[in-house]
């Protein structure tokens, strides 16, 4: 043992601590004749790098994507992250946001709320499009970049993108009627939209989008074709009675909350050749839950369906083929817009596994779910975690580590773990900050396989490109 004047120095005086040894990786065939006695850590190494394994430090990757197509350690490209604020959840996002980036794969960020991840784009050569009152809307009954791929494609496969993409804006528009309600839509109402839809897109001129009022002048006109589908019997009194709540409903839209954002052009459409995309929607104010529902699902909607654009090109060799990883953050924030909007989300979200996507759905813990004013919206939201290929989770109390436990499969020392990075930080005596145990500790969890640990230590170009707490910071220097 070194006495405690430290080891001799290379000209043979005294160094004052003991350096750490030089770290070297090798293959076991090259390791085991300098070091026999080797063996290996489990820590997967297919993907993007994330940290080290908190028991072992051996590197750890994973990412939804690879661990789906090359490792096929998951049968569903879908990963779920839970944890408390200010832990780090959207920095290891960024991290993966990043590194599938650099393999071509095209990250989506739909619906940006603080923003977290729109200077990572930007510094990516992505686009980044604001939405927000003044700033930028969303109109969702245009076609976008899909309509536009079914008249280039044109035949039996034209018409069937064209059919999608009829069903995805009539599912929007029921989306923001029922945030409006603050229940889902009826079902003959859904029919009478989708039957105004059909109107629309017959007499519309070529080049131009409907736009929300156009579906008001077609309710208040009452072509045949809308009229069937109310069985008003040729009775105007019946139709009107039939109509009118959905055109209150549509008149709440235009005039209420959500009108300008969604009631003209769309003002920048999503680049299919960008190499990522964001939408930030965080000029709504925070108290706006409406409008951030509504922003957050027009941009799911409008993203999910250039992914299927992207596809359907690529199909016909019109385009190469892309892969996409979409992040979902703040997933608790439409969830509790509206009674019904879970059905939306599942609807908008559950084919990722058959359109060459693979998804990060973020939110605080499952208590955003218990939340839900319905049991089915309960079972449902539950099934995000359930379904997701990779569940993440940072500190979270310990009562929720065992719900969760319950759905997961956690054992009682991944519990004691996890639940143990939950505790607030130290009281600094220095004045400077203090960092809470947990930040930037995560455990992943795979089906039945023991969660693995790791803590991930930022980049300085991460740290700049990331900060949750900028105008803190900035507050900060400024006192300085």
């Amino acid at each position: 043992m070194p006495s405690s004047r430290g080891w001799p120095g290379p000209g043979g005086g005294q160094v004052g601590s003991l350096d750490p040894p030089t770290m070297w990786r090798a293959t076991t065939v090259q390791a085991c004749g300098l070091w026999p006695f080797a063996a290996g850590s489990g820590a997967p190494m297919s993907g993007v790098p994330l940290g080290q394994h908190l028991h072992t430090g051996a590197a750890v990757c994973g990412d939804p994507i690879s661990w789906f197509t090359r490792a096929r350690y998951i049968s569903n490209p879908s990963l779920f992250m839970l944890g408390m604020p200010g832990l780090g959840k959207s920095t290891l996002v960024n991290r993966m946001l990043i590194g599938l980036a650099a393999t071509g794969v095209v990250p989506l960020v739909l619906g940006d709320l603080k923003p977290d991840y729109a200077d990572t784009v930007r510094a990516l050569g992505g686009q980044v499009i604001s939405i927000g009152r003044g700033t930028g809307g969303i109109n969702v009954l245009d076609p976008g970049a899909m309509g536009a791929a079914a008249a280039k494609i044109g035949g039996a496969r034209g018409r069937a993108l064209e059919a999608e993409t009829h069903g995805r804006v009539l599912n929007m528009v029921a989306a923001l009627v029922s945030i409006v309600r603050n229940r889902p839509m009826d079902d003959h109402e859904q029919a009478v939209l989708s039957a105004v839809l059909h109107h629309l897109h017959d007499r519309t001129p070529t080049g131009r989008a409907p736009v929300l009022p156009d579906v008001l002048e077609v309710l208040d006109a009452g072509p045949d074709r809308v009229r069937a589908v109310t069985l008003d019997r040729g009775d105007d009194a019946r139709y009107r009675d039939i109509i009118d709540p959905l055109h209150r409903s549509l008149l709440g839209i235009l005039d209420g909350p959500l009108g300008d954002t969604f009631a003209s052009e769309t003002s920048t459409r999503i680049d299919l050749n960008a190499p990522a995309v964001c939408v930030d929607i965080s000029r709504i104010g925070e108290a706006d839950t409406q409008l951030t529902a509504a922003a957050m699902l027009a941009a799911w909607s409008d993203g999910l369906g250039s992914v299927a654009t992207s596809h359907a090109l690529a199909d016909e060799g019109l385009a190469p083929r892309r892969w996409f990883f979409t992040v979902l953050d703040e997933l608790w924030r439409p969830l509790r817009a509206a009674s019904g909007i879970v059905d939306r989300i599942d609807a908008l979200t559950r084919l990722n596994r058959t359109l060459g996507l693979g998804d990060a759905k973020i939110t605080h813990t499952l208590k955003d779910a218990e939340a839900l004013g319905t049991d089915s919206d309960r079972a449902k939201a539950r099934g995000f975690v359930e379904r997701a290929g990779m569940v993440v989770c940072a500190g979270l109390p310990r009562n929720e580590m065992e719900e969760l436990g319950r759905t997961v499969g956690l054992s009682q020392r991944e519990i004691d773990l996890v639940s143990s990075w939950s505790s607030p930080p130290g009281w600094a005596m220095t004045g400077e900050r203090e960092e809470p145990p947990g930040r930037g500790r995560f455990l992943i969890k795979v089906g039945g396989r023991p969660g693995i640990p790791i803590n991930v230590n930022i980049t300085d170009t991460e740290r700049e490109l990331h900060d949750t707490n900028s105008r803190w910071t900035q507050r900060r220097l400024e006192a300085r």
